[in-house]
């Protein structure tokens, strides 16, 4: 059965006519003839009396015809879905996103891209809990731009002959604390004293490897009590009072204006990340290459790390 005899039997059923319904299918009277005979030998039941004129529907074919155009209606829709689905996939721009970035930095660049570009269409990955299962979906080709933290020491472990990145501004993870009754940390943190109760990002986390980079240039008295690979735990967890974490400062600046939290340690404590926006070298969909193009117009050119980015604001994005 092809859908064509269905498109046939409607056309028919309207004209009750060889002659009209052959013009309106665009095809000879004697085609449609034999191919409303190839549809009710299928069937293995007229659908049409020929003996009388205007000609007219059998019985058959009045049960018929509704189940016709229900069949015919059902496969238009879903051919339209399925265009729709593939139009939408062509037209989204895909990310994989660090867990504090999609919270703190990506909303700020989308709007500031759609004032250039227009209405984006934007999803992510299945965000991963470590920071190489993220890169990965970028290295595996699962998304168009990898929006992540980086330091010349942890970087993304991408091929540069394959992967090309744009710096759009930096990043603080200062360690914070809820204020005691006077406003200073309740769990200070000075170098050489009692070991302050560490809220860790544990191991496989971005910021977890640049502490670590961190602590082993500045030994530091630790005792680590919890363990989290998200930021926004890690401030829960603070603010319940439990100790001490390095978290980005885009993240507690309401905290920190109203007091709520407070640094646990002078700026020399601080750590500094970039924030990069990675995609392949390979030409890709039109969508990609105007976003990147937008991207790349209003970033400032990728540069080693220096001391001086450590003594930059919290969070520097493109404009």
């Amino acid at each position: 059965m092809e859908l064509k005899w269905l498109e046939d039997v409607l056309s028919l059923s309207t004209t009750l006519s060889f002659s009209r319904a052959a013009r309106e299918r665009n095809i000879t009277q004697s085609a449609l003839s034999r191919r409303i005979k190839q549809l009710e030998d299928w069937l293995g039941s007229p659908l049409f009396d020929r003996s009388s004129y205007p000609i007219r529907l059998t019985e058959a074919g009045r049960t018929f015809l509704p189940r016709a155009q229900e069949i015919l209606r059902q496969v238009q829709n879903a051919r339209q879905e399925l265009r729709q689905q593939h139009e939408d996939a062509a037209e989204t721009l895909v990310f994989s996103t660090l867990n504090t970035l999609s919270l703190t930095y990506f909303p700020g660049l989308i709007r500031r891209m759609e004032e250039r570009l227009g209405p984006l269409k934007t999803r992510f990955c299945d965000q991963r809990s470590s920071f190489d299962g993220n890169v990965a979906l970028l290295d595996q080709g699962e998304c168009d731009f990898l929006l992540t933290y980086a330091h010349e020491a942890v970087a993304p472990e991408l091929d540069p002959e394959r992967f090309v990145y744009r710096r759009l501004g930096s990043e603080r993870a200062i360690p914070v604390s809820i204020p005691d009754g006077n406003g200073e940390p309740l769990h200070a943190f000075r170098c050489g004293d009692t070991p302050v109760r560490l809220l860790s990002y544990g191991s496989s986390t971005f910021f977890a490897r640049r502490l670590a980079l961190f602590f082993a240039e500045r030994p530091t008295p630790l005792v680590t009590v919890y363990e989290n690979p998200m930021s926004v735990g890690l401030k829960a967890m603070v603010l319940a009072g439990r100790g001490v974490a390095w978290v980005p400062e885009s993240l507690v600046v309401e905290e920190l204006r109203s007091g709520q939290l407070v640094p646990a340690a002078d700026t020399s404590w601080y750590v500094s990340a970039e924030i990069r926006l990675y995609r392949a070298r390979q030409q890709g969909r039109l969508p990609v290459e105007q976003f990147w193009a937008a991207v790349s117009e209003h970033s400032r050119p990728a540069q080693p790390e220096s001391s001086a980015l450590e003594r930059r604001a919290p969070v520097s994005a493109i404009a």
